[in-house]
């Protein structure tokens, strides 16, 4: 599957003049390119047995540096199947999006390259069976990424880049570091075998010491409070397409590592370090919520709404349970259906009104620009975690487990977690419900961007200074809803996709 985009990157490089003149060509192009790799996930979806969703499929095993053991193994299963699908998604929907709202900046063949170089890191991550080759990829949409907030973001894009890549390469480092001691102390860097043995052959104190590496390293990338710092200020200054991608898949590097690659590498270690992991989920979850409620701007709400779920996901993984886990990987789907939605419409709030401050926008958009509002308390309402949306089931299942931990846990502690996360889900839903009260009911504010601004002129209704909703934005969001409804109202069919290898990869606990 990343042989796709990489193949659409590299004929990129060939002269403008001969190959896809003109930049409206160039973004057809990733369109087609990132569609062609979505019907290859699909077709990937369809040759899965999924009455073997423990069993990795689709494999490709060739030896890549055999004299020190290095293989080029790549795979599927339940676990990681659906991030593929979903990183596929989110790609062409980016795409879909850039044909007729691309962002002021540098070139689009640039911003192209990139963006299918970003697929092919985020889709090698989610398909490597070997820790280099994780490692390799999960290093590839570093810069990507950095080039794409540096050169088509805000005006705080140069500083926001250079916190970005700083964090993630002193993480990047430390979960080398951590992969490095598993390697030689166990003998392989085979994940499937690391994950047969559960540990046999690494002391405890090793794996005490490798999974606090690799946990801080995938931490920074999730991001976990207290390392979260780089994040508000990349999405802030991201162009649309670079936060929905950044907090639609980016994030999920992190915490499908600790499920993929620490947990089972280093087991011991994941129960010595548990309760901590309980402890920052839980801070993560009252501080995102309560640095929202303290937001003035739309896509910092956001960026910090995505610290409090995130914790959600890493409280699951933090019970050691095949509940918490599940409640984890489900999470991981669930955010990055509805978190990309979220910064879809923010940006398409930002180009039509001119601002992101929830001040400045005023009141009444449910007067002036009713579709583009009514999007809007979807994506906010199905964020906060409603019955029936897909937002509900991953943190209703983090509380169960940890209502319910791994024996060898201190229930108490977790009990504990479960209460202070329920109220953190509280306040989740107090900081959307203000959004939508701040911006979307009552009366235009005089003067305000939702009244036309005060140059307006009297005699033009409000609505027919708002731009409406393009065709092309309608393809980009409608597939995040519908998806968003559908796994809310059966997240069965995404749990019978990832309980089986979940058990297996607990030792078949």
């Amino acid at each position: 599957m990343a042989a796709v985009p990489l193949a659409g990157a590299l004929l990129l490089l060939l002269p403008p003049g001969r190959f896809l003149p003109g930049d409206t060509a160039v973004r057809r192009y990733g369109v087609g390119v990132s569609g062609a790799t979505l019907l290859v996930a699909l077709a990937a979806v369809a040759a899965f047995d999924f009455g073997a969703t423990s069993r990795m499929q689709l494999e490709v095993d060739r030896a890549w540096a055999p004299a020190i053991g290095l293989r080029f193994h790549l795979g599927v299963d339940g676990i990681s199947l659906p991030l593929v699908v979903l990183t596929a998604l989110l790609t062409f929907l980016c795409f879909v999006h850039l044909t007729r709202h691309p962002p002021a900046g540098g070139p689009a063949r640039l911003l192209t390259a990139l963006l299918l170089l970003l697929e092919v890191g985020l889709i090698g991550t989610f398909v490597a069976l070997d820790m280099v080759l994780f490692f390799v990829f999960f290093e590839v949409v570093l810069i990507p990424m950095y080039a794409v907030i540096a050169y088509w973001g805000g005006p705080g894009r140069r500083a926001a880049a250079g916190k970005f890549i700083l964090y993630t390469l002193l993480g990047s480092g430390l979960l080398l570091a951590g992969m490095l001691l598993v390697a030689v102390n166990a003998g392989t860097l085979d994940l499937t075998e690391l994950a047969a043995r559960q540990g046999a052959g690494i002391a405890r104190g090793t794996q005490i010491a490798a999974f606090l590496l690799m946990g801080l390293g995938l931490a920074i990338k999730a991001p976990i409070w207290p390392l979260h710092t780089w994040l508000p200020d990349a999405h802030t200054e991201a162009p649309t397409v670079g936060s929905v991608l950044l907090a639609g898949v980016l994030l999920k590097m992190g915490t499908y590592g600790l499920v993929r690659v620490a947990l089972p590498a280093a087991p011991g270690g994941a129960e010595f370090w548990a309760p901590w992991l309980g402890l920052l989920a839980v801070a993560g979850i009252v501080y995102g919520a309560l640095a929202c409620l303290a937001q003035r701007d739309l896509k910092r709400m956001i960026a910090y709404s995505s610290v409090g779920h995130m914790g959600f996901v890493l409280l699951g993984i933090a019970t050691l349970t095949p509940v918490g886990i599940n409640a984890a990987l489900f999470g991981n789907i669930a955010h990055g259906l509805i978190t990309g939605l979220l910064f879809f419409l923010a940006g398409g709030i930002k180009d039509r009104y001119g601002t992101g401050d929830l001040d400045a926008l005023g009141r009444g958009m449910l007067g002036t620009a009713p579709r583009l509002a009514a999007f809007l308390t979807f994506a906010a309402v199905a964020s906060l975690g409603l019955p029936g949306l897909a937002g509900f089931w991953g943190e209703l299942l983090a509380l169960l487990g940890a209502y319910r931990p791994h024996p060898e846990l201190p229930r108490e502690t977790f009990v504990t977690f479960m209460v202070v996360a329920a109220l953190g889900a509280v306040l989740t839903a107090a900081y959307f419900l203000r959004l939508l009260v701040k911006i979307t009911h009552g009366r235009p504010s005089p003067g305000g961007p939702s009244s036309g601004g005060p140059s307006s002129g009297a005699a033009v209704p409000a609505a027919a200074r708002i731009a409406p909703i393009s065709p092309y934005e309608y393809a980009a969001w409608t597939p995040l809803i519908v998806l968003t409804v559908l796994v809310g109202l059966w997240p069965k069919t995404l749990l019978d996709v990832t309980t089986a290898p979940v058990r297996a990869l607990l030792g078949g606990g």
